[in-house]
């Protein structure tokens, strides 16, 4: 699986759609700006977090005890509701955004609820909607890696590629340009650093 299955296709389209329903969001290109911006907030917060050993550690723990990719494989019915997971952890978006964002996620929900034009409180419900699947997808792909070690690479090459491809989304350009790149300096992820970002996992 690769990241672009979440930001388009068929299961991006299965996102847009349950979340906008559920959300009561008629505009299915404020979801999808939505949505992309809450990808790139998480992803490049998980990069910055795991930059470290010890960070990726637990990142790589959590992954194997938590976010087995599992969910992805009835995304509508998780979406729905009608799926859950046997293990509470995997879904639990609340906690997962105190994990990554701390005491940021209310300030990141506020930026991307500027930059979709959709309110702060419905980007909150998203953000704990989408944390999950995010830490699904990067279950599932360091699964599959560690299952073909003979492709190289390792856990922080699929969080930066995923990173990467996710920055350069054209719905993130304006988003990540204001939110993430203050300095100008073209480095999102030092602007995330001094965003003050928990690290990942290592507080409970």
């Amino acid at each position: 699986m690769d990241i672009t299955d979440l930001l388009q296709g068929p299961l991006k389209d299965v996102i847009i759609g349950q979340v906008g329903k559920q959300l009561g969001i008629e505009d299915s290109s404020k979801t999808n700006s939505a949505v992309d911006g809450i990808f790139a907030t998480l992803l490049n917060a998980v990069a910055k977090n795991a930059s470290s050993p010890e960070g990726q550690t637990q990142l790589q723990s959590a992954l194997e005890k938590d976010h087995d990719g599992s969910i992805l494989d009835n995304l509508g019915g998780f979406l729905s509701g009608a799926v859950q997971p046997s293990n509470p952890k995997t879904a639990n978006g609340a906690g997962i955004l105190k994990h990554i964002l701390g005491d940021k996620t209310e300030v990141a929900a506020e930026n991307i609820s500027k930059e979709s034009g959709i309110d702060a409180g419905k980007i909150g419900q998203l953000m704990t909607t989408l944390a999950p699947i995010v830490l699904g997808y990067l279950g599932k792909a360091n699964a599959t890696q560690q299952a073909q070690p003979q492709q190289g690479g390792g856990l922080m090459d699929i969080i930066m590629g995923a990173t990467k491809t996710v920055n350069q989304q054209p719905t993130n350009q304006s988003f990540l340009e204001k939110m993430l790149d203050k300095d100008g300096d073209g480095s999102i992820i030092d602007d995330i650093a001094s965003m003050g970002f928990n690290s990942l996992f290592g507080k409970k």
